[in-house]
């Protein structure tokens, strides 16, 4: 059983994670409308894997005996300077989410629910990813400028793609 505390910070994670999910789909059309299909792609396959995390703390508070409580979603922002912008913007972003999760984990060890902690360390690990995928394209951009080699990243990001991980399938 999950306390009330941990309920209401897994909530609150989840609104979270739906609104990251959201920012994505945002930059997808941001990206699209610059005709940069291939960026528009990659924020489409975050748009997919911020979904996937919403549900599956979504799930793991019905699993623990939870309660979920939706939340109003913000509005997120529509319009950037530069693909380099809008990046520089979710890598930040991203920071924002790790210190989240790293606040659940501290909450989760506070409470004594080591359930809890076990479970926040997935996604404590793919933080780390998050932010180093981020910072890469990141720094590719800053490498490439707005020139030519822009097309060619955007050809590079037009071949990612989403794979549930298969130890949460």
């Amino acid at each position: 059983m999950l306390s009330k505390k941990m309920e209401k910070a897994f909530n609150d994670q989840i609104k979270w994670e739906y609104y990251s999910a959201y920012l994505y789909l945002s930059l997808l059309s941001y990206f699209q409308s610059l005709g940069l299909p291939g960026f528009a792609n990659w924020m489409g396959v975050q748009f997919q894997e911020e979904q996937f995390h919403a549900r599956k703390m979504f799930d793991y508070v019905l699993e623990k005996g939870g309660k979920i409580q939706l939340q109003a979603i913000d509005a997120p922002p529509n319009n950037w300077k530069s693909p380099l912008a809008a990046f520089e913007f979710a890598l930040n972003h991203e920071y924002v989410v790790t210190r989240r999760i790293n606040d659940l984990v501290d909450l989760a060890q506070k409470e004594r629910d080591h359930a809890s902690a076990i479970f926040l360390q997935w996604f404590v690990t793919e933080q780390v990813e998050e932010e180093s995928n981020f910072g890469d394209t990141v720094n590719k951009l800053k490498l490439v400028g707005d020139g030519g080699g822009l097309f060619m990243l955007d050809r590079e990001l037009a071949a990612r793609v989403f794979i549930p991980p298969v130890a949460a399938a």
